[in-house]
């Protein structure tokens, strides 16, 4: 039997609250970030968003993209609060909430408190009461399970429902360009453009043995997500391991060639910790090479980083200690954080 699941992503959540609560700053280009060569973007307004500000991006580049944006410092605190309204909301629908960050959640409403007769239905509602307690809007995806539910969530942002049936499920990703699928970056992208693999149609003429010989366990999971298959469960209240963030690399790189690599990698970790609110003692760097030898370094400092740019010094540092022979290239790199503090409530979270 398919689930009823709902991805809730909250339209440019900082931004949007910031512009709630400073009527001055509606309709201008919003960017939440502290200003200075050190610092990255958090969240950019959608009027920021026209000159191709985005999250994670460093601040002087929002600058220059935009000269006239108006920067507003992060406030965490109230955006935790706003997100605690949020989640209360949703739990008034189904106890079964994921939680992904304080503006994202899936839920999974197969059957849901209210009595509701469709998941289309509870995702409106939910949607209304949002607006109504918060002043804020949120797109919402509905569909048979959460990657569909994730990609639904953007198809009509900002301030969007879609639904996806599951009679619809083929057709609707038979056109998607591959690249929408989870999990497939840049690099695999580009490996499966050289096949002629460019759309989700194209994906399913290959067989599963092919894309399993091609792509390993990542062919696998291809072949089912090509069909719309996904059979992921809502997981509320999952523990936090670890904030990670990896890319592929389109060509092999030497070791001296990963350092911008390592350094977005630790500013998009960052970014990613602040907007969950958690941040990790232990500083991790993985590497894979040409040859798909594994390996990680990590360090552990007296105290948790306090910022991205100490992020990207603790991994940069990490990289120097990979003593691999010079010769060696890399087909990966990743940076993240572990070893989460206990004293750090899950209830933060949306």
């Amino acid at each position: 039997m398919s689930r009823k699941i709902i991805h809730v992503d909250m339209d440019a959540f900082y931004a949007s609250v910031e512009q709630r609560d400073a009527p001055a700053l509606r309709g201008k280009p919003v960017v939440v970030a502290w200003k200075g060569s050190r610092s990255v973007v958090c969240a950019a307004s959608y009027e920021a968003r026209k000159f191709g500000v985005r999250s994670a991006m460093p601040a002087v580049t929002a600058e220059r993209l935009c000269p006239d944006a108006v920067f507003v410092p992060p406030d965490f605190a109230r955006y935790r609060e706003v997100s605690r309204q949020i989640r209360e909301i949703f739990h008034q629908h189904t106890d079964l909430v994921e939680p992904l960050s304080l503006d994202e959640a899936y839920l999974d409403v197969s059957s849901n408190k209210q009595g509701l007769a469709t998941a289309t239905l509870v995702a409106r509602q939910i949607r209304q009461e949002i607006r109504a307690v918060t002043g804020l809007t949120a797109s919402a995806g509905v569909a048979p399970n959460k990657f569909l539910a994730k990609i639904a969530s953007d198809w009509r942002k900002p301030d969007g429902l879609f639904v996806i049936q599951p009679h619809e499920v083929k057709d609707f990703l038979a056109p998607l360009p591959v690249g929408r699928l989870p999990g497939v970056g840049r690099a695999t992208e580009h490996q499966l453009q050289l096949l002629g693999i460019m759309r989700v149609a194209d994906l399913r003429r290959m067989s599963r043995e092919e894309l399993v010989r091609r792509f390993g366990r990542m062919g696998d999971r291809l072949a089912r997500l090509a069909l719309g298959e996904d059979d992921s469960a809502v997981a509320p209240d999952r523990p936090l391991q670890q904030i990670s963030v990896e890319q592929t690399l389109a060509e092999d790189l030497a070791l001296a060639g990963l350092v911008p690599v390592v350094r977005e990698c630790a500013l998009k970790t960052w970014l990613t910790a602040q907007r969950r609110q958690r941040i990790g003692r232990t500083v991790v760097l993985k590497l894979k090479t040409a040859e798909f030898q594994i390996l990680s370094r990590s360090i552990t400092p007296p105290l948790p980083v306090q910022s991205a740019a100490e992020l990207v010094e603790q991994a940069l540092a990490l990289l120097e200690r990979v003593d691999l022979p010079a010769a060696t290239r890399y087909r990966l790199a990743g940076v993240g954080m572990s070893n989460f503090p206990p004293d750090l409530p899950q209830e933060n979270l949306l």
